[in-house]
């Protein structure tokens, strides 16, 4: 019995089925562009840490907990192609945590095609 031979090393993928390059759909503080997210993101912080890692697709308890904002933005980037780093993604959730995930929550509603 012979085994097949390969012929080549498979090529690494790509990440999502929506995959593009370049930046967020939106800005950091522009929050009054989706005034739901906005308003979620002002009164219940963690609620909408909640809605956003449920509308991405994760565990809700994900926006919860610490570091998976972190880890939740950095796969968001490389999903939707968006330019950055790990080390950016932990600074913007630590240091700008509400404009950061009030961010997501619109990237997610504008690829939706909810907002």
């Amino acid at each position: 019995m012979s085994n097949p031979v390969i012929t080549h090393q498979p090529g690494a993928g790509s990440y999502g089925t929506n995959v593009q390059t370049g930046d967020w759909s939106s800005g950091l503080c522009s929050c009054c562009s989706d005034l739901l997210v906005c308003a979620l993101g002002f009164f219940c912080p963690f609620a909408l840490g909640c809605y956003t890692a449920s509308k991405y697709g994760e565990n809700p308890c994900l926006g919860c907990i610490p570091g998976g904002l972190t880890a939740m933005r950095t796969h968001m980037r490389l999903t939707y192609g968006i330019q950055g780093t790990i080390c950016n993604d932990a600074l913007m959730t630590t240091f700008c945590g509400l404009c950061d995930v009030c961010r997501m929550a619109r990237e997610i509603r504008i690829r939706n095609g909810e907002a």
